[in-house]
């Protein structure tokens, strides 16, 4: 159980300012100087933003990554990456992430990079956080073997998508060995492929996967996973249910899951009741999906209904998903909201 009761937090993604955009478009214009340049002053907006919003838990905003997952092939060998993307044109959907051939045997000799992440953030962070009135805790993200298998197509080596996943494991476990080494006390493993597809696939075996993946860290740091159906250009890609994945992904070697609840107008908000008889769990409760901006009554409301299902102890709160679909000026604005209304809940209770 978490030390902080209602605390705030976020999946991990935050909006690329604008001029980090249009650097990303001309990266062949600047040297390796100027490009960590532009990596450190992009962290550091993230951390400002979040520590403005005031969360209990900020990350730095994945602002070298490109999606939460698509820059990690560039670290595997054994394939070749897509030159371009299969379609560019027409209303944005996730058939223009293609995907890449496996010519080899899958590996990551330089690791994932998420290390070198974190040591940015902490070492950016560090300053602000020791002038904080409050603790604030720093958290990495590493995307799930499954997730990343579905971005490579099998081959004669590996002839499914669980044939590569179990490629995988070893990359994303050494990954997250690396991390706690590094001193990262708390991981969020991304595996929202596991949630699109849990409708139609065997969720004990995700479940095993999954901890097969952690198990080397568990109990060595707080780890938490998103139980999310997609966010690629602000849609979603899976049945938006979580019925199919309980009561199996209850016995994920996990301390806290993420919900996607706010652009679901809260359907199935009584399984948070089954979840924190075990886990934590973070509600979403602010959807990055609209542009509807969520007042502090708002989100106070909603803390009390999530208070009807589950005890303040076992909660914690966060936008639905990864803020990198939605535009700076909003995300801005909902994360203020979001911890505002908390706040406001938290004062109510005598927190």
């Amino acid at each position: 159980m978490k030390q902080q009761p209602l605390r705030t937090t976020v999946i991990g993604s935050y909006p690329f300012p604008g001029w980090l955009e249009f650097a990303c478009q001309n990266l062949d214009q600047f040297g390796e100087a100027d490009r960590t340049e532009l990596q450190e002053d992009a962290v550091i907006a993230a951390i400002h933003d979040q520590l403005a919003a005031g969360l209990d838990v900020i990350t730095d905003g994945e602002q070298t990554r490109l999606d939460f997952n698509l820059s990690f092939y560039g670290f595997l060998s054994g394939i070749e990456l897509e030159p371009a993307q299969p379609r560019r044109f027409g209303p944005p959907a996730h058939d223009q992430r293609g995907k890449h051939k496996i010519i080899g045997e899958l590996a990551a000799l330089r690791r994932l990079g998420v290390v070198e992440e974190w040591q940015r953030l902490e070492r950016l962070a560090q300053s602000k956080i020791q002038n904080s009135e409050s603790a604030i805790t720093l958290k990495a993200s590493v995307p799930g073997p499954y997730t990343l298998s579905g971005r490579l197509l099998p081959n004669r080596d590996y002839p499914d998508r669980y044939a590569v996943t179990e490629a995988l494991v070893p990359v994303v476990r050494a990954e997250l060995e690396a991390l706690v080494a590094a001193g990262c006390q708390e991981i969020t493993v991304d595996e929202p492929s596991m949630s699109c597809y849990a409708h139609r696939e065997d969720t004990r075996r995700f479940v095993d996967i999954f901890n097969r993946t952690v198990e080397s860290v568990a109990g060595r740091c707080r780890l938490s996973t998103h139980l999310c159906f997609g966010n690629y250009k602000g849609r979603a890609v899976g049945l938006r249910r979580y019925a199919p994945m309980f009561p199996a992904f209850l016995e994920m070697q996990v301390d806290e899951f993420h919900l996607e609840m706010a652009s679901r107008e809260f359907a199935e908000l009584e399984i948070i009741a089954e979840i924190a008889k075990q886990k934590d769990v973070a509600v979403g409760i602010i959807d990055v999906k609209s542009y509807y901006i969520e007042s502090i009554a708002d989100i106070a409301a909603r803390v009390r209904r999530c208070l009807q299902f589950a005890p303040a102890e076992r909660l914690a709160f966060a936008p639905d998903c990864g803020l990198s679909q939605t535009a700076r000026w909003a995300a801005r604005q909902k994360l203020n909201n979001m911890v505002a209304g908390v706040k406001l809940v938290k004062k109510e209770l005598g927190f």
